[in-house]
């Protein structure tokens, strides 16, 4: 059997009725989560247990995985939107995630070229996506996929990204 660091990656849609797929899943935003550019903490055992059946719900939810042979490498998630200025959906991704091992070989690519087909597909008008300034192998991979800040009017100045917190 040939080594799996020698196969061309490939993407797969996440499937949440796949042990194999939500194993990786899990895994792998568990991986995101405990690094620095997501929060430096493992996800919570509660958010774990909530994480796939929140999922299951959510109609508007379009995730792919990245594979290199019967390992996952990669994880996109992604939501569907409604941009009103376009009258027409929009998705956006919420997280993009490679294993530290497996950055700079195109994985991240392979993964916005999937929701790319998935956004067009589905008639969205674009794609969305925050990503950290100081993330700058991220920010340099979506300038390359095309994303750019979000201007309307130079004038008025580049959208920011803002959030409130709702307690319970």
């Amino acid at each position: 059997m040939p080594n799996s660091d020698r196969q061309t990656p490939r993407t797969s849609p996440v499937d949440l009725d796949n042990a194999a797929h939500v194993a990786a899943l899990l895994f792998l935003l568990d991986h995101y989560a405990a690094g620095p550019m997501g929060g430096s903490q493992p996800l919570t055992p509660e958010t774990r247990a909530r994480l796939v059946p929140g999922l299951r719900q959510r109609k508007d939810y379009c995730g792919f995985l990245a594979w290199q042979g019967d390992e996952a490498i990669g994880l996109i998630n992604c939501f569907e939107g409604f941009s009103t200025f376009a009258a027409a959906p929009l998705l956006n991704v919420h997280d993009l995630v490679v294993l530290e091992s497996r950055r700079g070989q195109g994985v991240g690519q392979l993964l916005l070229d999937a929701v790319e087909a998935a956004a067009r597909q589905r008639r969205c008008c674009k794609l969305t996506l925050e990503v950290l300034t100081a993330n700058r192998s991220a920010m340099a991979l979506y300038q390359r996929a095309g994303f750019a800040p979000y201007v309307l009017d130079p004038a008025a100045g580049q959208a920011l990204l803002m959030q409130k917190w709702l307690g319970d």
